[in-house]
């Protein structure tokens, strides 16, 4: 996961937010480098940083400060890229050993059996999205962006970032 600051100004979340968790920022900062849309050089850092879902994104959200930057810093919120996602989910997992039946002279053998169904949501897979849906029902709120964007504001407060 690679975080580039790209612009100095400050861009505001979309009025459909959904927040994932309401974990407090973190007080202390991370440094951070990188280059100015001009072509200058970034020495700054990334501090009160919160993670949430925006439209299905996961977004990281925080202040950045440095050179180029008005003092005191400027709030930003930027989505996460390569965050990886299932592209499917497990409905059924099924293994059962080897059967020997032997009933008043009917014998009946049943090598081993490796079921696997999993559900590939997606346009156009109403099924894949209607079973996955249905399989998600109990995961909590928002689902598995949710949980990754809890998950990872409870990392940031725990690093101490």
């Amino acid at each position: 996961m690679g975080l580039v600051p790209a612009a100095t100004s400050a861009s505001a979340a979309p009025a459909a937010h959904t927040a994932a968790s309401a974990a407090k920022p973190a007080a202390t900062t991370l440094p951070v480098t990188g280059a100015l849309p001009d072509g200058t050089a970034f020495t700054g850092s990334l501090s009160n940083l919160t993670t949430s879902v925006v439209n299905g994104v996961v977004q990281l959200s925080g202040t950045i400060s440095g050179t180029g930057i008005p003092a005191g810093g400027t709030a930003f919120t930027a989505p996460l890229q390569d965050v990886a996602v299932t592209q499917g989910c497990s409905i059924l997992n099924l293994d059962l050993g080897p059967l020997h039946l032997d009933l008043l002279g009917l014998v009946i053998d049943l090598a081993p059996v490796h079921l696997d169904i999993t559900a590939v949501p997606g346009a156009g897979n109403l099924l894949g999205n209607l079973l996955c849906a249905v399989a998600g029902l109990l995961d909590g709120p928002g689902g598995a962006l949710g949980g990754i964007a809890a998950l990872l504001n409870r990392l940031l407060t725990g690093l101490g970032l």
